[in-house]
């Protein structure tokens, strides 16, 4: 089979591109620094000729102002253009679990309208959704800086490895488009207060959390379950504790 990964040199798409291959299917990466602009479409016919599967891992390099909306709005298109023109078989994008409720923030209101461009392109595709992932756990504490502590919410959220969801990507490309949504989510439940105590007592950072219920995420004032999977979710296997143990060994 031969698969592009969109966004091919991101935190996903590194470990995805390398899962395909030892999959035994052919993969075509495409990213900006490959020479494959989804904003302006340079490249992008390049990179689909011939590709059955495109699945889009891009992601915006801004969270804030109508960065993300400009972003998602014109490469999700470019690359759903592409993709008719090639004759892509499946479209598989990567969501944010909890989107729908989140579009009070500028980021999650252009991924959900990245998703709605998606489905409403009635090409076959699927969508998955993903809790945050371990590898972001870093700089979801940074927004809640605050001098020399951080205010955070108590919102629950069920975090996973980027691997773990490379994984899944990589089964649902080999597999028939669902037409419709997935998720994916860690197998431990923490609020995002106490994620980050754990996390910042093993980097040895003594700076304190301070538990904050009106503190904000990424602009939106969380409710406790807003970050929660559904109960249909893909529950993946790497714990915090072994990601967090492999990682300080790096």
């Amino acid at each position: 089979m031969n698969i592009t990964v969109a966004g091919a040199t991101g935190v996903i798409g590194t470990r995805l591109s390398e899962n395909i291959r030892q999959s035994g299917h052919q993969v075509t990466a495409a990213s900006l620094s490959l020479g494959v602009d989804t904003i302006t479409g340079k490249g992008l016919d390049a990179a689909l000729a011939g590709t059955e599967v495109i699945i889009d891992v891009t992601n915006a390099a801004s969270f804030g102002d109508s960065a993300a909306l400009d972003f998602f709005r014109a490469s999700t298109r470019n690359l759903l253009a592409a993709a008719s023109e090639a004759g892509v078989k499946h479209y598989l994008a990567l969501s944010v679990v909890g989107t729908p409720r989140l579009v009070e923030s500028d980021y999650f209101r252009a991924k959900m309208v990245q998703e709605n461009l998606i489905r409403a392109s009635k090409r076959p595709y699927t969508i998955l959704r993903s809790t945050q992932f371990y590898e972001f756990i870093s700089g979801l504490i940074d927004t809640g800086a605050d001098g020399d502590v951080f205010r955070l919410p108590p919102a629950f959220m069920k975090p996973v490895a980027a691997g773990d969801v490379a994984a899944l990507l990589t089964e649902l490309a080999t597999g028939a488009p669902l037409d419709g949504i997935a998720e994916i989510s860690g197998p431990e439940q923490f609020g995002i207060d106490e994620i980050a105590r754990i996390y910042l007592a093993a980097n040895e950072d003594e700076r304190q959390v301070v538990t904050d219920r009106s503190a904000s995420y990424f602009g939106v004032e969380l409710t406790d379950d807003a970050l929660l999977p559904g109960a249909g979710a893909r529950v993946a296997t790497e714990k915090l504790s072994d990601w967090l143990y492999q990682s300080m060994g790096e």
